[in-house]
């Protein structure tokens, strides 16, 4: 199975908007990278998110393109500064899970399960894009398998 980590389409600023909600470009960058997956047939069984507005809207967004089967939910530990180390102890290599949040953590999370440091940097995100994750179960390590930016160049 995999692991998919997303950050948060590009939001409004807080004077704009105090929530931070997507703005029209983060609503429509979102859609295009869903759609793609959807088109790629990537396969969801929940998206998690953090449960601040940009990265529900975001996880919304994703859920009417994928359907994942146990639906999204508003879980913790997935806020920039949170510990990564306590959310990837939590993650099951067995599951197709969805984690839509917000940097420094997405770009920290990944660091760590790929080698085992939270201040490694192995990739640079995107708003709306996705890395996906799997576990090599002959080194139990995380690997990179692939990702989906909206931008490239």
């Amino acid at each position: 199975m995999a692991l998919y980590l997303v950050q948060h389409g590009k939001s409004l600023p807080k004077d704009v908007d105090p929530d931070q909600g997507l703005s029209a470009d983060g609503v429509a960058e979102t859609r295009r990278i869903a759609g793609v997956a959807a088109d790629y047939g990537i396969k969801v069984t929940r998206i998690r998110h953090s449960g601040k507005t940009r990265a529900r809207q975001t996880a919304e967004i994703f859920t009417a393109a994928l359907n994942p089967a146990d639906g999204v939910e508003e879980t913790g530990g997935l806020k920039p500064l949170d510990d990564v180390t306590v959310v990837a102890a939590g993650i099951d290599p067995d599951a197709s899970v969805m984690l839509v949040g917000h940097l420094p953590f997405m770009e920290r999370i990944t660091g760590y399960l790929v080698t085992g440091s939270t201040e490694t940097s192995v990739f640079r995100f995107q708003n709306s894009g996705i890395v996906c994750l799997d576990k090599d179960l002959q080194t139990d390590s995380w690997v990179i398998v692939w990702t989906l930016m909206p931008k490239i160049g």
